[in-house]
C-alpha cells in the first residue's frame, strides 16, 4: 500500500459512489501526522516483507528474507541462528508488562509480515517443518508455525492451515488438499491444550459460523485459520466454501477480546492480499484490499479512543505500479487513458506495471503483430485483468516490490513523533517510546508525563498498527 495505491484506491472508491473520485479521501489520510519511511534492507536496495516488518515491529532493519534477527544473521543458515542477534517486536515487549497482543491479517499468519510479530527465522519460508533445510534441520531450527503455537500471543486470525496439520490429514475445507506438517504434529490442537493448561479461555475456529459465534466476554484467546493458504480476496470472500470473516469483522472481534485487559493492548492488523494483487498484476485486486483495509481501521477508530491509543497505519514496501498519461478529471482509474493515445496510435491504462505477469499479453502481441495489445474494447476494469507490464521476468516471476518511500499516517499519544522522512524502523521506536515499552521508559516516570508505564495499545496497516495504553 504505497503513495501510488492509496492515490488510486482514494480515487476507486470515490468512482464507486458516482463522483469523480479524485476528491475523495480515505480515512488515514484524515490522521494529523504523516512520515516517510525508507524501506530498504541492510542488503538490498529494494526490500522485501520479512526485513521490513522486523523493522517497523522491532526497530531493527535487517536483511532479505530474515524475520526476527538483525543483520548479524546468514540469511538462509540456520546454524548462523547461534552467533546472531535476535531482535524482539512490540508484540513481545507488550507481553512483557501485561498486555494483551493479537495479530490478524487475510493472508497466511506464518507469513512474513506477521511472522515478525513473534518469530525468529533465518528465511521467511520456513512456515512448516516440510518447508526446512536439510541443513536448518539438522542445526535444529524450528519452522515459523512451531513458534507461533508456543507464543504467548491471545488473538492470532488469518489464513494458513496447511503448516498446522499433518500431511496424511484432509483439509476440512478442501478434501482435495492437505496439511503439509511431516512431524505428525497437530499445532491447532497443541495451541489450545497450552492455553487451557495455562487457564486461559481459548478456542480454534475456522469459518465464518464458528467466528459469528464466538462469545467475546467468554474467550480470551483466539485461533482462527480460515484458509488453508491465504484468505480469500474481499471481492472473492461471499464465494467462499465454508464462509470467511471479513478483515474488519476480524479487526473488531480482535479488539473486543484484548481490550478486556485493563493494561491495554498491541495489535497488527495486516491487509496482507493488496501485496498480492500487485503480485498478481491485477490492479483491481489491489485497490479492492486497500478499500477492505479502510474499513478495518474505520471500525478500529470506532472501538478505541486515541486519547490513549496510538493508531499507525503504513505499509511495509511499495509496488512497481505507475499511474500515468493524462486522463481527464474522472476517468476510470482502471480505465483507458481518454487523452491522448499512445504515439503508436493504440490506448493504454492509467495504471501499469513495471514488470510481472502482465508482459505476456504484451510479449505475444509484438511477437504476433510488431505492436503492443490494442486495448481498444476490452474491459480492463474486469476483476480479473492484469495490466500491461513493461518488464518480463526471470522464469516469468510474479511483479516485483518497489523500492520508493511509503508514508505512515498516525494519531494518538506521541503520534507527533512521525514526520519528516526516517529510517522505516523509526516506527517500532515511536511505538515503544509511546508505550512505554522496551529500554526507554524515563520519559513514562515522570510526574508530568501523560503516559503511565503499564499504558497504550497499537495497531499497523497495509498495515494497521494499534497500540492503546487502558
Amino acid at each position: 500500500m504505497d503513495i501510488i495505491t492509496t492515490t488510486a484506491s482514494r480515487i476507486y472508491k470515490g468512482q464507486l459512489k458516482g463522483n469523480t473520485g479524485e476528491e475523495e479521501i480515505l480515512v488515514w489520510e484524515t490522521f494529523p501526522h504523516v512520515a516517510l519511511m525508507k524501506t530498504y534492507n541492510t542488503d538490498y536496495q529494494v526490500a522485501d516483507s520479512a526485513g521490513t516488518a522486523t523493522a517497523f515491529l522491532t526497530g531493527s532493519k535487517t536483511k532479505f528474507e530474515v524475520v526476527g534477527f538483525d543483520e548479524t544473521i546468514e540469511t538462509g543458515n540456520c546454524l548462523s541462528e547461534r552467533s546472531a542477534t535476535k531482535v524482539y517486536s512490540i508484540i513481545d515487549d507488550g507481553i512483557a508488562v501485561g498486555k494483551s497482543t493479537g495479530v490478524v491479517t487475510t493472508a497466511r499468519v506464518t507469513h512474513a509480515t506477521p511472522a515478525a510479530a513473534y518469530a525468529h527465522s533465518p528465511r521467511r519460508y520456513w512456515e512448516s517443518d516440510a518447508d526446512l533445510t536439510e541443513e536448518a534441520k539438522m542445526n535444529g531450527c524450528i519452522d515459523i508455525a512451531a513458534q507461533l503455537v508456543q507464543h504467548d500471543l491471545q488473538v492470532v486470525m488469518g489464513g494458513g492451515r496447511k503448516s498446522f496439520f499433518p500431511e496424511n490429514i484432509t483439509d476440512i475445507e478442501n478434501p482435495e488438499k492437505s496439511g503439509k506438517r511431516k512431524d505428525g504434529r497437530f499445532l491447532t490442537q497443541e495451541w489450545l491444550d497450552r492455553k487451557r493448561d495455562a487457564g486461559i479461555r481459548a478456542k480454534y475456529i475456522w469459518n465464518e459460523e464458528e467466528f459469528d459465534a464466538i462469545d467475546v466476554e467468554n474467550t480470551d484467546a483466539l485461533l482462527g485459520l480460515f484458509e488453508r493458504s491465504h484468505m480469500q480476496y474481499e471481492k472473492n470472500r461471499a464465494k467462499d466454501v465454508a464462509g470467511e470473516p471479513s478483515l474488519a469483522e476480524m479487526t473488531e472481534k480482535a479488539i473486543q477480546i484484548l481490550s478486556k485487559n485493563e493494561r491495554g493492548f498491541v495489535l497488527l492488523v495486516e491487509g496482507g492480499r493488496i501485496d498480492h494483487g500487485h503480485h498478481e498484476g491485477v490492479a483491481h485486486s489491489a485497490l479492492t484490499e486497500t478499500i477492505a483495509l479502510e474499513a478495518a481501521v474505520e471500525k478500529a477508530l470506532e472501538l478505541v479512543d486515541t486519547e490513549d491509543t496510538l493508531v499507525i497505519v503504513t505499509a511495509d514496501h511499495a509496488h512497481v505500479m505507475s499511474m500515468a498519461g493524462y486522463p481527464t478529471r474522472g476517468n476510470p482509474i482502471l480505465g483507458l487513458v481518454d487523452v491522448p493515445m499512445g504515439d503508436d496510435g493504440l490506448p493504454y491504462t492509467t495504471l501499469a506495471y513495471m514488470n510481472g505477469y502482465g508482459f505476456r499479453r504484451v510479449n505475444e502481441s509484438f511477437h504476433e503483430n510488431g505492436m503492443r495489445p490494442n486495448l481498444t474494447g476490452v474491459k480492463t476494469d474486469d476483476p480479473s485483468y492484469i495490466q500491461d507490464a513493461l518488464v518480463p521476468l526471470y522464469e516469468d516471476w510474479e511483479e516485483t516490490h518497489g523500492g520508493q518511500d511509503v508514508a505512515a499516517y498516525a494519531i494518538g499519544p506521541m503520534a507527533h513523533l512521525l514526520h519528516g522522512v526516517q529510517e522505516q524502523s523509526y516506527i517500532g521506536h515511536v511505538m515503544k517510546y509511546a508505550a512505554c515499552l522496551g529500554d526507554n521508559k524515563d520519559h513514562c516516570q515522570n510526574a508530568g508525563s501523560i503516559l503511565a508505564p503499564a499504558a497504550l495499545p497499537i495497531l499497523l496497516v497495509s498495515i494497521i498498527a494499534l497500540l492503546s495504553s487502558s
